[in-house]
């Protein structure tokens, strides 16, 4: 019996990769917005030199860099998190999948932070109006998984990209 290997181009297709194992990281998830304030004197490029993108990336801290490198596709799961300073289950819909492309102060260590846009607000009881990431607050006790890699110079702009990539929807490599 013999098997016959055809080659018809790459694979993965450039720019995508299926991650081997999918392993997972208890975190700390926060939010940040691209604003000097919250950044540094640009916040419109990350430390990988991608657009700040709020759909689409997240940032970890330095004591995770060689976990999760930039490029990692990452799943976040709140459902466990500590739901004291935690409002996972309100911003939960905008989260999606998020690509790493960003680093933190180095003061933080075992934490995810992802960006959001400053106009990603929330009317909360009594009428007062807040960004995501103030709702989102510091959530404790956060699952996040490795679903895949992408070339860090060609993130999808969109959820629905970064979705149908991971997903193999539309005709996709299926990173998951």
């Amino acid at each position: 019996m013999g098997f016959l290997l055809l080659s018809g181009g790459a694979y993965p297709p450039a720019g995508a990769q299926k991650a081997p194992v999918a392993p997972s990281y208890a975190v700390t998830l926060t939010a940040y917005n691209a604003v000097p304030e919250q950044t540094d004197s640009d916040p419109h490029i990350t430390a990988s030199g991608a657009r700040s993108n709020p759909e689409v990336v997240a940032a970890r801290s330095r004591d995770l860099a060689a976990d999760l490198p930039f490029g990692t596709i990452i799943e976040v799961d709140g459902t466990n998190a500590s739901k004291e300073s935690c409002g996972y289950d309100i911003v939960a819909p905008i989260i999606g999948y998020r690509v790493i492309a960003d680093t933190m102060n180095a003061r933080y260590t075992d934490r995810i932070d992802l960006l959001f846009d400053t106009e990603a607000d929330y009317t909360l009881a009594g009428g007062r109006v807040r960004n995501a990431g103030i709702v989102l607050g510091i959530c404790e006790g956060v699952t996040v998984s490795v679903v895949g890699y992408v070339d860090i110079r060609r993130i999808p702009k969109t959820q629905v990209e970064l979705a149908a990539l991971v997903e193999g929807t539309g005709g996709s490599l299926a990173l998951k």
